[in-house]
C-alpha cells in the first residue's frame, strides 16, 4: 500500500483533493458547511456556559453548584407548594368532612377521587395493579369481594392500619399451616382441598371422597370460613363458595395454602400518608369495588 501526498483537482467531480491517496483512492477536499461549523462552535460555547451556570460535574463527595445557584429540587418544591396552595381550599373541606359527607357532595367526591387515584398510583399500584385489578396474593379491588369489609369505614380502617402490619390496630387474622405444623395429614389435606373446590362449583376427580373432605372442613375450617364456606369478614377469611380466588383455584395451589398457611401483609398507611390523603384514597378504592356498603 502506497501513501502519496500531492495537490490536484479530481477529474470527475472537479473538487480539489487533499493530496492524500490510499491504494489509488484519493480524498476529496470537501470542507464542512459554514452553518454547520458555526452551529457546532455555538454548541460548544453553550455547553461550557451551562456547566458554569448550573450544577453539572460530580466531585468526590459533592458536585459543582453552578454560578446561578439553581437546583431542580428547589424548582420541584416551589411547584409542589404552588399546587398545595391551589388545592388548599378543597383539601380543607375534605379534612373537615366525614367520608359519607364527601361522597354525597359531587364536587368534593370528584376532587377526592382524583387525589385518591394519584395516591393509589404512587403507593398501592405496585401490589394491586394500576387499575386495582390485583395479582396472585394481592386482592382485586374491582370485584366487590372484600376480605375485611367493603364499607367506607371498613376500607378506611384497612388502609389506615393495614393487614398483619406492625400497627396494633391492623387486621391480624392468618390461615394456619395445617400440613407444616402437623395439624392435618396429607390425605386429609387432599380431601379438604377437593371439598373446598366443590363449594364453588369447580369439578372434582372421579372417586373423590367429598364426605370425608366435608368432615375435615367442619372440624378445622368452618370456624373461620363458615359452615358453607361463605367466609368471615372479622377474620379476613375468604368466601370459598364464589368464583373469586386470591391465590388460585387449582387443587395444587389450595393444597399449598393448607400445607404452609397464608398470611399476606399490607402496610399501615397511617403516619406515612396524611389523614386527608387517606380519606381520598379510601373514597377512590371504595368506588372501585362496586360501592359496597354492607
Amino acid at each position: 500500500m502506497a501513501h502519496e501526498k500531492h495537490e490536484k483537482v479530481d477529474a470527475v467531480t472537479g473538487v480539489a483533493t487533499t493530496g492524500h491517496s490510499w491504494d489509488d483512492i484519493e480524498e476529496l477536499n470537501n470542507p464542512l458547511p459554514r452553518w454547520w461549523l458555526w452551529t457546532f462552535y455555538l454548541c460548544i460555547v453553550w455547553a461550557i456556559a451551562y456547566c458554569i451556570a448550573y450544577p453539572a460535574w460530580p466531585l468526590v463527595s459533592s458536585y459543582t453548584k453552578g454560578a446561578l445557584g439553581w437546583h431542580s429540587r428547589d424548582a420541584v418544591e416551589v411547584e409542589l407548594a404552588a399546587l398545595k396552595d391551589q388545592r388548599s381550599g378543597m383539601t380543607a373541606k375534605l379534612a373537615a368532612s366525614s367520608l359519607e359527607e364527601i361522597k354525597q357532595d359531587p364536587e368534593m367526591f370528584a376532587f377526592a377521587r382524583a387525589q385518591g387515584k394519584a395516591a393509589f398510583g404512587d403507593n398501592c399500584a405496585p401490589c394491586h395493579g394500576a387499575g386495582g385489578g390485583g395479582a396472585k396474593g394481592y386482592p382485586n379491588l374491582n370485584d366487590d369481594d372484600w376480605l375485611w369489609g367493603g364499607s367506607l369505614e371498613q376500607v378506611h380502617h384497612t388502609i389506615q392500619f393495614g393487614v398483619r402490619s406492625t400497627n396494633d390496630q391492623g387486621h391480624s387474622g392468618t390461615m394456619p399451616a395445617f400440613g407444616r405444623d402437623g395439624m392435618l395429614k396429607r390425605e386429609e389435606i387432599s380431601q379438604v382441598a377437593d371439598y373446598v373446590r366443590s363449594l364453588s362449583g369447580l369439578p372434582t376427580e372421579k372417586g373423590v371422597d367429598l364426605a370425608a373432605g366435608a368432615k375435615v372442613f367442619a372440624d378445622n375450617c368452618a370456624a373461620c370460613h363458615g359452615d358453607k364456606g361463605q367466609g368471615m369478614l372479622e377474620l379476613g377469611a375468604p368466601n370459598l363458595s364464589d368464583q373469586i380466588w386470591l391465590f388460585g383455584s387449582d387443587k395444587a395451589t389450595i393444597v399449598e395454602g393448607l400445607m404452609i398457611g397464608r398470611g399476606s401483609v399490607m402496610p399501615a398507611w397511617h403516619g406515612r400518608l396524611d389523614d386527608t390523603t387517606i380519606k381520598a384514597l379510601t373514597l377512590y378504592v371504595h368506588s372501585l369495588g362496586g360501592d359496597q356498603n354492607r
